[in-house]
């Protein structure tokens, strides 16, 4: 049992208090995922510049130097340039600018660190703990921005450890975020048509199956809209999950519905989340007029630009 959470204010400005909102909307249903918390966060950057999180391992301060130079060393090989950079906790946090293939540039840095997100817009923040703790080491409240994804983790299949952790981003493709509750049974099957095809995988998980499943498509063309059908029906087991990109947020439910969803939506706000008292944490004491989505449904939404 998971729980997820994602919101998208609407409007245009970039100045919305993303973090604090998602932290709140997490602490609701804490009691489904007690192990791990993260956070998808989007704030655009300026043209030509890439967000990058890794995980590196904070428990020994030579280990963290030469893990930050090794990785330092790694991205200018592949052509960017370090325009700024920061290290909290088990964090290094870089921004680049880059002209060249995203996938390329993920693949390259796959040998060298764990790489958490990247994005012109997405930053990709998870530990263990409760998201008050993932709050601590890294002040999630702090983000201002546009849209964002959550995740309560129960570990169920892997250990207890931050890379295990959700969200999850479409590796080798910028600026998708991907939240689950679920279990995808054609996982194998699924993977292994996407690895003939040249896709890398970094993780077991099948959360960073469907997202890789969605950019693919998004990547060839398809509207967000239509890859959410799609894998309605080319994704087996119960599922329930959000997707995010750098304008938009969906979801997808599997025809048997087995995992929770209710959503609440009006002018200036759509909030999602799998029980009604994450979406209660944003509006204290205010009745929601809220719904489940249906059954084998799917739905986008997007900010004004």
């Amino acid at each position: 049992m998971c729980g997820i959470a994602g919101l998208m204010y609407r409007k245009s400005s970039q100045d919305f208090k993303t973090g604090e909102a998602l932290i709140r909307m997490l602490d609701g249903c804490q009691h489904r995922g007690p192990d791990s918390t993260g956070f998808a966060l989007y704030s655009p950057e300026p043209s030509g510049r890439l967000k990058l999180r890794f995980f590196i391992d904070s428990m020994v301060e030579p280990t963290v130097e030469s893990s930050i130079a090794t990785i330092r060393k790694r991205l200018i090989e592949l052509g960017a340039s370090i325009e700024d950079e920061s290290h909290a906790w088990d964090n290094y946090n870089v921004t680049i600018h880059y002209d060249g293939d995203v996938q390329k540039l993920s693949y390259g840095l796959e040998q060298t660190a764990k790489v958490i997100s990247i994005g012109t817009s997405l930053e990709i923040v998870k530990d263990v703990g409760s998201a008050y703790d993932v709050d601590d080491r890294y002040h999630v409240n702090k983000f201002h921005g546009t849209h964002g994804l959550g995740h309560v983790r129960l570990a169920t299949e892997s250990d207890v450890k931050p890379e295990a952790a959700h969200p999850f981003w479409a590796t080798g493709f910028a600026d998708v975020a991907i939240v689950h509750n679920g279990q995808i049974t054609n996982y194998w099957k699924m993977r292994r048509r996407l690895e003939q095809r040249g896709f890398v995988f970094t993780t077991d998980n099948d959360s960073e199956l469907i997202a890789v499943y969605l950019a693919d498509k998004l990547a060839n063309g398809a509207q967000l809209q239509d890859a959410l059908s799609t894998s309605i029906d080319d994704l087996d087991g119960t599922f329930s999950f959000l997707v995010s990109t750098e304008d938009e947020i969906g979801y997808a439910k599997d025809r048997l519905a087995a995992k929770p969803m209710i959503m609440y939506e009006d002018d200036d706000l759509v909030a999602i989340a799998s029980e009604e008292v994450s979406l209660n944490r944003l509006f204290p004491g205010r009745a929601l007029n809220t719904h489940e989505p249906a059954p084998g449904t799917y739905a986008t939404w997007s900010r004004s630009i």
